[in-house]
This record gives structure tokens, sequence and C-alpha cells, in this order.
């Protein structure tokens, strides 16, 4: 497989937007299962340095290499560790498809955040990696690739395909993620093909046979004509299609009413030949004469009875119902609940049978067409007219399922609903919105979870029938993975009826059926068969601390993983779950090829530095769905040059490794404690997977107090060991702040300036999170000094004075204490008061905007005189009602807006920030 490389445009920066430097492509080649990106590359040996501009397409690909080397981000816990000293993501194994879409780039970031700030916090972290490579996603993906039918080929034949095509789309996607720059731990991958992951599920499927949770039956259940499997209710969804509306007349066949027809109306006419009754409901009064009756059904003559069931909707068409077995869920209750005949007028490739007469060999479409034709020939069509309506498709390839009694295997679901909902409740849901989904979910479930599937790509049941009795004969667990199509049973004759032949089960599982046991894949969940019990290998990663997804799959493997895990361990798998929104167009729509609206994350990547695109996943707060908008990107970019810039800047400011003065500077003091009081905030942000108020809080804080700042009052004071000391101190900690969002940079960073040996790799990834030091000060007279020296700054700089040039006097209105002398010696203030009294400052109002819009549908003429009283003065404004007098009237503050203006009449000149006023005198 060719190996993908990242390009990225050149762009010319200098100082605060110093030069990204680019260099030409250097190829990568994927690493998986603990094995590294095999590179001859000179920049593995490249030493970290500060020198020039950040290079981001160097810096990424060396570190995404070298974490791979050295696994950085393996799982260092140990079987019957506290499970508290660990933390575990259980992470969604992606379908194979080759493709790397927004969701993946987005979701695989979030999950990122989270297990680089747990890593830094707690120590151990499972943050594994699996792909779902079995079942209709890889057979379809096969079938495309090499332009061939599953029914062509063997099942063995077809199934070694499937494998060979997954593993090189496997690869490339595993090098797409690793240029991600992700922390996962490569020694923990799994793919759900895998025979330890075949022989996982067949062992769920066995132990909830036992516990009596599984059955086989011949009944209804939704099928896919295109992919010609059933599907489990999960697996539908409503699509609108334009569809008609036929008004069918049936004929009277009996003469208890002096009726001689009536009307029907039905979306699905090429059903007509599967009708085998018609229903009335009890309490409609114009129709009860026909409950009772027989009619015929048109074209094809067979009679079907008339019979009452409250189930009809009376205000749906006629009120009158034709049941065909099957059109949909309501035909499948009437059957089950009368005892109707089965009449099979579909095939499993929605090909019309021979009940169908002539139409026998038509597809469904052309079928209803020919049908409605003939039914207008024959004075049968009363009306039809265009509709748009949802009808359910199979939401893997869009095709309208059909329903088909079928032998199929099913996880008895429907008597536990409220046993799951428990479950769900003892989950902490981030955001906590997410849970009401899950609920309205299993609240609205009408089937049992059919698990099931008629395809050549998926893990086997591991069963066989006795030709003669169909007796079911299970596997022994110690021979898992079996294929009975290849293997032999685990007796010589049946234990029911002793024949000595035996009939293979065909079908392989629903991929979700394997899916939901990620948790128990990574914890090395199997079956002891000396103690005869289920044991884990890594108990202490269960229940995992994690279960990060996208909203659009609760219903698919979010409550199948609690269905089956807690079947299996009586426990909830995990006790969060993260779920993240789906990235939008600018215009806030999904993202559709049909639209031409995709945003390619290869394109993003080109041209972004990787920790650029991680700033940008954490813009939305989780759950959310949010538009891609690159201002987000270029922001990231620009935060990206102030952290290496900055950190030059300190380089030269401070010695590496300064010692804490005995005494700290005000001012020093003073940011030492807000940055304390910002990592006691980022810690319970991250904790609660609030990362884009973590990422907008750091930001903040350095960008605007450290860096703009901070960092000036350091230049005037950099032979000061105590802003040496806080100098140092703040850089190390905002580095290791920043290192969940951009762990390039800061590794990159950290290496070049605090690393003591960078042979044998100390990773800032794997150093502990920060505390908060107990620094204490007046945080708003520091706050307030800040705003003052800003001020000053700004003023000197408007007023083409240099920096350091002399302001005779200043005197301050707001609370400064203990922050007089950090003022006057930055600004170079000769002298500086405090003033206990506001300065003589008048507020008048400047300006009265009037929203006219509203204002001229509602007062008409009148307005004028409104404009009049305001231009002459002759108004009141109420702040306490909200309200504007004038002209007679009363204006509601909806109406108007007030601008004010503040003028200082003493001597000097005034200068006003959020917190202070500021006077300065000259001669």
């Amino acid at each position: 497989m060719s190996a993908t490389s990242i390009h990225r445009a050149t762009t010319g920066i200098t100082n605060e937007r110093a030069q990204f430097q680019r260099h030409d492509d250097a190829p990568t080649t994927p690493a998986s299962g603990g094995e590294s990106m095999s590179m001859d590359d000179p920049e593995q040996d490249v030493e970290p340095t500060l020198e020039g501009g950040y290079d981001p397409e160097s810096v990424e690909t060396r570190w995404q290499q070298r974490w791979v080397d050295e696994e950085t981000y393996a799982y260092g816990g140990e079987p019957g560790q506290d499970p508290n000293t660990t933390y575990a993501i259980d992470t969604p194994p992606p379908t194979v498809s080759g493709s790397l879409h927004m969701g993946h780039l987005y979701g695989s970031t979030l999950q990122d955040f989270a297990a680089r700030f747990q890593r830094m916090a707690d120590g151990d972290v499972l943050f594994p990696f699996g792909y779902d490579d079995n079942g209709i996603a890889s057979e379809r993906l096969t079938e495309k690739e090499l332009d061939i039918r599953h029914q062509d080929y063997e099942r063995r034949e077809f199934q070694e395909l499937c494998r060979e095509v997954c593993t090189e789309y496997e690869a490339e996607f595993t090098d797409k993620m690793q240029s991600l720059g992700t922390s996962i731990d490569w020694s923990h991958t799994y793919k759900t093909i895998e025979p330890r992951v075949q022989r996982i599920s067949q062992l769920s499927f066995l132990d909830l046979y036992e516990k009596g949770r599984e059955y086989r039956k011949k009944a209804p259940a939704i099928w896919c004509p295109e992919c010609e499997t059933a599907i489990s209710q999960v697996e539908t969804e409503d699509d609108e299609r334009h569809a008609h509306f036929n008004d069918i007349a049936f004929e009277i066949a009996s003469d208890g009413t002096d009726r001689e027809e009536f009307v029907i109306s039905t979306t699905r006419p090429e059903l007509i030949p599967a009708c085998v009754s018609v229903f009335v409901h009890p309490d409609d009064e114009a129709n009860a004469d026909l409950i009772g009756e027989t009619a015929r059904v048109p074209i094809f003559g067979h009679e079907v009875p008339v019979i009452e069931d409250e189930r009809v909707d009376m205000e749906k068409g006629s009120g009158i119902v034709m049941c065909c077995t099957f059109g949909d869920q309501k035909d499948i209750e009437w059957y089950q609940a009368h005892d109707l005949p089965l009449r099979v007028a579909i095939d499993e490739t929605a090909t019309m049978t021979d009940l169908a007469g002539d139409y026998e060999g038509l597809s469904t479409e052309d079928a209803r067409e020919a049908i409605v034709e003939d039914l207008d020939d024959a004075g049968s069509l009363r009306d039809r007219r265009e509709i748009v309506h949802d009808v359910g498709v199979h939401e893997r390839c869009d095709t309208p399922v059909e329903y088909r009694v079928s032998k199929q295997w099913y996880v008895e679901i429907l008597d536990h609903k409220d046993e799951y909902l428990e479950a769900g409740q003892e989950m902490d849901w981030y955001p906590e919105k997410m849970f009401t989904r899950y609920r309205h979910w299993i609240e609205g479930l009408e089937w049992d979870w059919l698990i099931s599937r008629q395809r050549d790509s998926g893990i086997p049941f591991p069963v066989w029938y006795c030709e003669d009795c169909d007796n079911a004969i299970m596997a022994e667990k110690e021979a898992l993975p079996v294929d009975p199509l290849s293997d032999d049973p685990p007796v010589d004759s049946c234990p029911e009826c002793g024949h000595d032949a035996f009939e293979p089960e065909e079908d392989v599982f629903d991929t979700w059926a394997t899916s939901s046991l990620t948790p128990l894949i990574n914890a090395g969940w199997d079956w002891d068969a000396d103690a005869e019990t289920f044991t884990m290998d890594n108990p202490e990663l269960y229940p995992f601390d994690l279960r990060p997804q996208g909203h659009d799959i609760i219903s698919f493997w979010l409550f199948h993983t609690i269905v089956k895990c807690y079947e299996h361990t009586g426990e909830v798998p995990f006790d969060a779950t993260m779920i993240n929104g789906h990235v939008l167009d600018e215009n806030r729509e999904k993202m559709s090829k049909s639209r031409g609206n995709v945003v390619e994350p290869d394109a993003v990547l080109a041209e972004y530095p990787v920790d650029a695109v991680r700033f940008w996943a954490a813009s939305a707060a989780v759950g959310d769905d949010f538009p891609y908008q690159e201002k987000d990107l270029t922001a990231g970019e620009k935060l990206l040059r102030k952290l290496w810039n900055a950190s030059k800047l300190v380089d030269t400011l401070a010695p590496r490794d300064p010692d804490e003065p005995e005494t700290l500077e005000a001012i020093d003091r003073w940011l030492l404690a807000e940055l304390d009081d910002a990592v006691e905030d980022l810690t319970a942000h991250l904790e609660a997977y609030e990362f884009a108020k973590a990422r907008d809080r750091l930001r903040t804080f350095f960008w605007n107090t450290f860096c703009d700042d901070y960092l000036e009052i350091a230049k005037t004071r950099e032979d000061e060991p105590s802003t040496q000391y806080a100098l140092r101190t703040a850089h190390r900690t905002f580095l290791e702040l920043w290192a969940p969002f951009l762990p390039h940079a800061t590794e990159e960073i950290w290496q070049a300036v605090y690393a003591t040996d960078t042979a044998d790799l100390e990773s800032i990834h794997t150093r502990e999170w920060p505390a908060p030091q107990g620094y204490e000060a007046d945080l708003e007279a520091g706050e307030t000094a800040m705003e003052v020296i800003s001020a000053l700054r700004r003023y000197k700089s408007e007023n083409q004075l240099p920096l350091n040039a002399d302001l005779e006097s200043v005197s301050v209105y707001g609370p400064i204490g203990g922050f007089e002398d950090a003022i006057q010696h930055v600004m170079h203030v000769q002298e500086l008061s405090v003033l206990e009294d506001e300065p003589e400052v008048t507020t008048e109002v400047a300006s009265i905007d009037l929203d006219y819009s509203t204002l001229g549908p509602k007062f008409g003429s009148k307005v004028g005189e409104i404009d009049a009283g305001i231009d002459s003065g002759e108004y009141e404004i109420d702040d306490d009602a909200g309200v504007l007098r004038v002209a007679g009237e009363e204006l509601k503050d909806d109406l108007f807006e007030v601008s004010l203006e503040r003028t200082y009449s003493g001597e000097g000149e005034m200068i006003e920030t959020e917190s202070a006023v500021v006077i300065l005198q000259h001669d």
C-alpha cells in the first residue's frame, strides 16, 4: 500500500507571525498492532530546538512516529490493579471504508482530549483501537472494490477476499489516524473478525442461549431486498419518498349488507395479491355493516374476511384497511393476533412470486405500476393522488424494507426494557440531554433484537441442527471459534432423537452483535474451563470509564452494548458516555456528497497544522452539531505561533530552572495565583468533558493575561529573580495545560527547553497534570492593575510616546492595592496616587436609537412627535421600569437603545477601564 503524505502550503510570517517552515513531502508508513512505523527519515535524528520558526510539517510527522516507536501511550496497568487508578476508554471501532471523514476526525480528537488529560491526571490509560470489518459493510466494500458479486463465490472464498480488501483499507486508515496525533495504544488494536474476537462473540451467543435470553423462531422479520438479509429494528430509518395514494374498490362477496363494494386506500397496490383480510374499527359506525362479511380482491379474485380490530386508524383514508402478509408492522400484528393465512407475493429480492400470477418476475416497483394500470382498466381504481410520506429504509443502502417470514435468531429484550432503562440511568451522560434519546429509543422498541444475517462475511453461529427433529446443537465453549460449515458438531448423534446427521447453521451474526462486546473484548473476557466461569484478563478495566460516540448510534452501539454486557456481567459496561455531535457545513447544513458541501479531511490537513485542526475540534460543546468554519483553524494556527514565540521570549528572559525566591513580588505572585485559578478551572472543565470551555478559558488567560500583559511587564523586570521564577513556572504549566489540545507543538517545545535526556523520551504527555500550588494574591486588585498598565501602554502608543517614557502623575480610582509599585515601575510613572473617591465624572445620554421597523407600525404618525421629544430633551428614562417616556407614550426597552457618554470635568485626561478610572496630569 502506498503511504499517505501530508502536504501543507508555505506561509511567510515573521515575529508575531513567525514563519511556519515547511518541508518537502516526507512519506510515512502506517503502524498497527504495536509495530512502529518503519521510516528511514533523517528528521528522526533532528534535535528539538526553538531556533527559527515553528515547522509543523517536520515536527508533527517526527513526533507521530516517535510516539509510536517508543510506545509512549501504551497501557501500563496490571491485572488486579485498583480500578480507581486506571482510566479506560471504550472506543468505537469504525466501519472499514478507507475514507476518513470529518466525523472521524472530530470524534477521534475529542476522545484524544479525554485520553491525554486523564493520562496526565491519573497515569494508566487504555485508549485502544479497533476495526469493525465483518458483516454487510465489508461485503459491500469488497464487491465495490473488486467489481464482483458475493453470490458468484463460495462463502469461504468470498470471506478471504473480504479480509484482503479490508486489510489494505485498515492499513491506510491507521496511517491517517496516526497523522492526527491521537494517543492511541496501538498495541491494543483489534478487528471484529479476528479469531479472538470471533471466540468472544460466539461465547456471548452461547452464554445468552444458556440463560434463556435467545431464541430461534420462524416469524415475520424486517428484510432488506438489496442486501438480501434480515435486519433489526435499529437498522431501519424513515426516509421521505414520493408515492401515490390509490383508492381501490373491493366487491362484497357475501350478502349481509346492501352495499356492493367499499374502497380502501393504499400506497402499495403490488401487495394486493398477498391480501388475507380487511379490517374495520369496531367504533366505525359508517362501516359497521361490513364486519363479518367477505370481500373479493380485485383482479386476483380470491375472497377475504372483513374483521373488526381497534388498531384501525379511522382517520386515515376510508377507514377500511386491507391486511397483506406483509406490508408493515401492523400487518404482522394482525397476522399473529387473528391467526391469518400467509400469502407470500414478494421474494427476498423484492421480486413478485408466482402468487402474483401474471406479474410474477416483476420488481415491486414495476408490478405496482402494472397493477394500477390493470385496476384502472377493470374499473376498480377510483382515485390516484401523489403524496410524500415516510418509508422505512435500510440505513446502510437506503433500500425500502420488506417484511418476510423466515427462521431467525433473536435476543429477547422487550421483557427487560425497564432494566436497560435503569442501567442507562446509572451512567453519567455528557451532555445530560442525550439520555432522552436513549430513553425514547427503549420506550419505542417493538421487536426483540434480530441478530442473524443471511450474508457471507461475518462471524458464524456456533450451531448445528438435527436433520430429523431440528434440535439445535451448540458448540463447546472450549472449541471456539468454530465454523459449522467446515467444523463437525460436538456430538455424534442428536441428544433428542438419536439421529446422526446434522445441518450447519449458515447465517452469521449481525455486526452489532459483536461490536456491542467491545468493553469485554478490550478487558479480555473469556471462559475459564477449569473454574467453569467467565473471567477477564484485565478486570481493572471493567466497567470502562468512558464510552465516546456519535449521537446517531445511541440506538445502535450504546444500547446494544448495554444489553449484551448487562446480561453477561450484571453491570453497566461504562461509568460515563460522551456523545459528540456532527460537523455541518458553514451554513449549518448536513454534509452530503449530493449537495456538494462535503469538506474532505485530507484537504484540511494539507492546508493546516494538525494542532490547528485539533484547536478547531474543541470549538463546540460536546453533543452539539456545529458548522465547519475556517476561522477556527486560522485561530489555531495563530495560537501555535503565539505559543512558539512566547516560548522563545521566555527563554531569553529567564534561566531554565531558576530557584524560587524567598519573597515574590506582588505582580509575580498575582500571576501565579491567577495560574492556580486557571488550573483549577481547566481541571474541572476537562473532568466534565467541557473541552470548548477549557480551550477558551486557557486561550484567554494565556494570550491576553500572560502574553499581552505579563510578558510585556517581564521585559522590564528580566533581572528580577521573582519574575524569572514566575515566568518559568507559568511557561512550564502552560505547556502542560496545552498538551492535550496541542500535543505536537508542546512536545517539541518541552523537549527543546526542559527535557534532560532527549534520547530516552521523557514525554510531556506522561507528566503529571498541573495542580494549584497555593499561591495567594488579591486577584481583583491584580486584574485591575493589569487593566491600568494596558491602558497606559495604549495611551503611550496612541500618543507616539516610547514605552519607557516617563509619566509625571497618574491617579487611579479602583482596587489596585499592593500593585502600586508594579504600575509605577512598568509604566515609568513618577508619581502615582490612589483616589478614595470617584473623580468628577458626569454621565450623559449621547444618543437614543429607535427601532423604527417596530415603532412605525405601532405608533404610526406619532413617531414624528417621539423624535421631536427626544431631540428637544423632553423625555424621561426609567431604568427600573425599563421604559422611555416621551410624547405621552411609554416605549419598552426593546424599542430603543441608549448610548451614554462619560465626561471628566477635572484637570488632566481621563482613561476608563472595566474596573478603574485613570487620570493623567501633565505640566
